[in-house]
């Protein structure tokens, strides 16, 4: 048994997924978008939509988490065809970390050129606050240091090259552009830049660990985000990532705060449709034909 077919999904099954949703798509998107815990608003906002339910698509993994909807949803955002995931897939759902990274290798295949990804995460800079968006400039991947990396495995060169650089993995022209919109839109009171760190979870973090983290050069912390960003790039898609700061990491041993997953949501439901406008009108100006330094 080869190493693919052992923890993920080799390129024949993803090109058969691929193949299967663009029969059925109304156009080739050009842009992917997934929402993080709270924010599936984000794909209520196509037009001229068709939803699929993870559990119908072949190959495809089932979300399992409170506040994800579990739906593939196409259609326009102004104009421009998109896929969203009403949900994504996270290592303490059990799933090995190539499956869940699978669905944006199925983007690339159908014809993806950016990836937009979102998430509710913990703020951990001090001078963050709860509702703040965070534009994600880089990331320290924690469970890569322990060798849980996406790539693991034999390399199929038609998805990338065997040692794909990281030092570019957010593109620098959307994070600019993003900045452009959210001050034509009187957003910039609540935007931030930071640094994004991925823990396995699902258990939330301790008092020592958001310290240690902090101390590495953590803005936030969260279970997502990461290893779709890897992938995206290990198959040369532009990437944009933003993160919902959704509450304050406890990092004071005398504090009674407590983090929770209700709290998440909630601060999610108050900020989606900030964030809506804000992804729609970055969409509608991202260009259909993109060059980078990969």
């Amino acid at each position: 048994m080869t190493p693919d077919s052992a923890t993920g999904y080799s390129y024949e099954e993803c090109t058969a997924t691929a193949d299967w949703l663009l029969k059925r798509a109304p156009e080739r998107p050009l842009v992917g978008i997934v929402c993080g815990s709270g924010l599936g608003g984000l794909a209520k906002m196509l037009k001229d939509e068709l939803v699929i339910n993870y559990c119908d698509i072949p190959n495809f993994p089932q979300s399992t988490v409170h506040g994800h909807a579990g739906k593939l949803v196409f259609g326009t955002l102004k104009g421009k065809p998109c896929v969203c995931m009403q949900g994504r897939f996270h290592l303490y759902e059990g799933y090995a970390i190539q499956k869940t990274t699978m669905p944006i290798r199925v983007f690339k295949l159908m014809g993806v050129e950016t990836v937009i990804l979102t998430n509710a995460a913990g703020g951990l800079n001090q001078d963050f606050k709860v509702g703040d968006i965070m534009i994600i400039k880089d990331h320290i991947n924690i469970p890569g240091f322990a060798g849980h990396n996406p790539l693991v495995g034999a390399n199929d060169d038609r998805f990338g090259v065997r040692f794909p650089c990281m030092s570019d993995a957010y593109d620098r022209d959307l994070q600019q552009l993003v900045r452009a919109v959210a001050d034509e839109l009187d957003f910039s009171v609540f935007m931030r830049d930071g640094v994004y760190s991925v823990l396995g979870g699902p258990s939330f973090e301790t008092i020592a660990e958001c310290r240690a983290l902090r101390q590495l050069g953590a803005d936030a912390v969260g279970m997502s985000t990461v290893h779709e960003v890897i992938v995206a790039r290990h198959c040369d898609m532009r990437v944009l990532a933003l993160s919902l700061i959704t509450n304050k990491a406890v990092m004071d041993y005398q504090s009674e705060k407590k983090a929770n997953h209700e709290e998440v949501l909630e601060t999610g439901a108050l900020r989606a449709k900030q964030m809506e406008k804000l992804v729609s009108t970055v969409v509608s100006r991202i260009p259909n034909t993109p060059t980078h330094c990969s």
